[in-house]
């Protein structure tokens, strides 16, 4: 099991279980596969936080407080920060807090 700050160091095959902070308004953007929606949050633990994007219909299935486990997650740095995402092959499991 990955933490947070682990996360941060790595890019691909991240395992993680944590909670969701600051869940934003999704928005809309256009992608190579069309319009979507897209929000960001954090992941929080003891180890501190990571910004987690949010595609789609994912954005509906967590808010505050949750706790969700994402399986084969992998990270990307825009505007200097390190984002956690899902692919299409991740899993997600949500907790209702």
């Amino acid at each position: 099991m990955t933490t947070c700050e682990e996360a941060k160091q790595m890019r691909t095959g991240i395992t993680i279980t944590a909670t969701i902070r600051d869940k934003g308004e999704p928005r809309t953007v256009n992608t190579k596969y069309g319009e979507t929606q897209v929000c960001d949050a954090y992941l929080e633990d003891d180890s501190g936080r990571i910004k987690f994007t949010i595609w789609g219909e994912d954005i509906q299935k967590v808010k505050n407080g949750d706790s969700v486990a994402i399986e084969n997650g992998y990270t990307t740095t825009f505007r200097n920060e390190v984002q956690l995402n899902k692919s299409r092959n991740s899993k997600m499991e949500v907790t209702p807090s």
